[in-house]
């Protein structure tokens, strides 16, 4: 029995809004991971939230922070507890329920924001209503004061811009202008698996597996794992990946299926069908093209006589008439109800064709909704014409060289969500961690408090069901609505993030991995030498949202605790 039976009621708001947070880090954060992929159709919505449900559930069990820090970022100090279990207790279900509060205001209006900053913040804020502002540690603190908030914001995008514009112009310069890309990234695609390879490793590394201590390594034996696990990556894609493709995209072998990926070597000896070399690429590729050729667009203009020929026909041919009595069958149920609703056999009708199908509909509209379509916008609006006009402005490159990059897009997008997991899912599970250790034992949390696997797998679950039923919200506003995505855009997007993320944590800079894709994304699509093939207004959108999180948290969180803790009560 818990010593603070008393505070029941506290210890359950604090696990609803750790559910709640957990699930919007899923909506809001692992959305931001996932968007590159779904937008460059590398990956379906359903494929992508089956992806992210493996990778962010078992980073978040297998390879989590058993242990988390007390006082969040060591923003505040514990001593503004005064080692009153109630009051610590008290504050962070404060921290946790306006943190969650926020995000799901933020993921309703779809605005990308920092998880990390949301909770710091709040934690922040619950400070200075205790102990005022000597409560908090505003400079920089070795990475971990107030003012790293503030300067991430610039920091994390401006960097990540930087890499991922490098990726990207390499691969456009060395790959993809070339005359035979689609040679020229078959030949060059170990490298290519290598270096992302390296870098996952690396990420994993120093950002996601705090409780397996690798970040503790010596050098060597770190320097020595990376490389390691970079070559047996790439010589996996030789024996493997390389005759798969080379199937696909080279003898436009249409009958090859993803199971013969397995068949590695034996597949330089498959025999093509016969009518493979006259088949269309597509036959055997996937379209990853957004904008479609104007050909395509277009119907081929007909000549005079045909035209007059046709204009005669249609003139001759009797109008057809929708029939009153079609429409009505259509109307008709094919499963009525009749009598009354309480009968049995009605019951059937209502749980099998009503209730079900309902449930269902509701249960995976967010895996089935048409991404690509929301972030189009009306063709016929101004949003629509806008973005239009925005993808005109950048090239996009034959789909069988864009589908060798779709596959390290997705590995990288898998081990990004992996590190996600295990290292983010403390941002709601580590406040909740606090609460469950003080109210269990009664005493105050120290600097660092444990944290139960089963939290861990709790968070894990309730990120994974943000993310499938909600992350479209924001997914909507983020890839092509910021500029045109493909696979090869989406990859260096990916890996210069990546890439942002380990300098950071190495040299203790400031980063958010939503900041980081986002200036990512820029730095790409900067690449197309065109001010105008970037969506600005939604960037100002995405950029205010980060501002406003900083100080509109802190002060709901501050005054939250400041009205509960002064609140005038009977006294008995």
């Amino acid at each position: 029995m818990p010593t603070l039976h008393q505070w029941d009621y506290l210890f359950a708001f604090g696990t609803i809004f750790a559910a709640l947070d957990a699930f919007n880090i899923g909506a809001n954060d692992v959305a931001n991971s996932f968007a590159t992929s779904v937008s460059s159709k590398s990956l379906t919505m359903k494929q992508a939230c089956l992806a992210a449900a493996i990778c962010e559930f078992l980073g978040a069990v297998l390879v989590g922070a058993r242990v988390s820090d007390t006082i969040k970022n060591g923003i505040i100090k514990l001593s503004v507890f005064e080692g009153n279990a109630g009051v610590q207790l008290l504050a962070f279900v404060c921290a946790i329920t306006v943190s969650a509060t926020w995000l799901m205001i933020c993921t309703r209006m779809s605005w990308p924001v920092s998880t990390t900053y949301s909770i710091v913040s709040a934690v922040a804020g619950v400070g200075i209503a205790l102990g005022g502002t000597d409560a908090v540690t505003w400079g920089w603190n070795n990475g971990k004061g107030l003012a790293t908030i503030f300067s991430g914001i610039f920091i994390a995008p401006g960097i990540a811009a930087g890499f991922a514009s490098v990726c990207y112009l390499i691969v456009k310069h060395g790959l993809l202008s070339r005359k035979n890309p689609v040679i020229y990234t078959l030949v060059f695609s170990p490298f290519v698996f290598f270096t992302v390879a390296a870098v996952m490793t690396m990420s994993i590394i120093y950002k996601g597996a705090p409780s397996l201590g690798l970040n503790k390594l010596s050098k060597t034996t770190t320097a020595i794992a990376i490389v390691v696990t970079a070559l047996v990556v790439a010589a996996l894609s030789i024996i493997f990946w390389l005759p798969y493709v080379y199937c696909k995209v080279i003898r436009r072998d249409y009958t090859i299926r993803f199971y013969h990926f397995f068949l590695g070597p034996a597949l330089w000896w498959r025999t093509a069908p016969a009518d493979a070399h006259t088949m269309d690429v597509g036959a055997a590729v996937p379209d990853y093209r957004i904008v479609k050729d104007e050909q395509e667009q277009t119907p081929a203009v007909a000549s005079d006589e045909e035209s007059a020929n046709e204009k005669a026909s249609h003139d001759s041919a009797p109008v057809p008439h929708a029939s009153a009595l079609a429409a009505q069958v259509e109307k008709v149920d094919p499963h009525p109800i009749e009598g009354a609703w309480a009968e049995p056999k009605n019951l059937w009708i209502i749980l099998r064709y009503k209730a079900l199908p309902f449930l269902k509909k509701v249960a995976t509209h967010g895996t089935s909704i048409d991404i690509h379509a929301a972030q189009a916008g009306k063709a016929d609006s101004a949003e629509g014409r806008r973005i239009a006009e925005m993808y005109r402005r950048a090239k996009q490159y034959p789909n069988e060289v864009e589908h060798l990059f779709s596959f390290v897009q997705v590995l990288t997008a898998c081990t990004a969500s992996f590190a996600h997991g295990a290292n983010d899912v403390s941002n709601a599970i580590g406040p909740f961690a606090v609460i469950y250790s003080v109210w269990k034992t009664g005493d105050s949390a120290s600097s660092k408090a444990p944290v139960p696997v089963w939290t861990l797998a709790f968070g894990g679950a309730m990120i994974v069901i943000g993310l499938a039923t909600y992350g479209y919200n924001i997914m909507k506003v983020l890839g092509n609505k910021i500029t045109l995505h493909s696979p090869s855009r989406g990859f260096s997007m990916e890996l210069g993030a990546a890439i942002t993320v380990i300098l950071a944590s190495q040299y203790g800079l400031p980063v958010s991995t939503t900041m980081c894709i986002t200036g990512a994304t820029l730095g790409v699509a900067l690449c197309n030498n065109d001010l105008r093939s970037v969506n600005w207004r939604a960037l100002a959108w995405i950029f205010l949202g980060w501002v406003l999180t900083v100080p509109v948290v802190g002060t709901m969180s501050g005054c939250l605790m400041g009205i509960i803790l002064n609140a005038p009560h009977f006294v008995r």
